[in-house]
């Protein structure tokens, strides 16, 4: 069975930093490209970062130079280093995962960017 789990979400005021890491398990980690999206109240999910297996990066335009996305292939974890965070990225954070036409999500984590 799949499973994505998300952590290190919570609360972090505006300037502040957060790291969220996602484990993965019973997937063939390295052949998936990992990514991270996040989804604000009353707005689509859209995608924050992304990583392929063999560690290309791609960033969403408001996150570059703030958030670094990278992976531990031996350790099937995706992590987010988030940086000078704003109330604007306040969201739920979700790891997913896509090889070809196979997907799969975690079920999120709980950003909260507040004074």
């Amino acid at each position: 069975q799949v499973q994505l789990v998300e952590s290190g979400g919570g609360l972090v005021q505006p300037g502040g930093s957060l790291k969220l890491s996602c484990a993965a398990s019973g997937l063939t980690f390295s052949s998936h490209t990992m990514s991270w999206y996040r989804q604000a109240p009353g707005k689509e999910r859209e995608l924050v970062a992304a990583i392929c297996g063999v560690g290309v990066e791609y960033y969403a335009d408001d996150v570059k130079g703030r958030f670094t996305i990278s992976r531990d292939n031996g350790k099937e974890t995706v992590a987010l280093a988030m940086n000078s965070l704003k109330p604007e990225d306040t969201a739920v954070y979700y790891c997913y995962s896509r090889s070809y036409a196979i997907e799969y999500w975690g079920k999120g984590t709980l950003v909260t960017v507040s004074s």
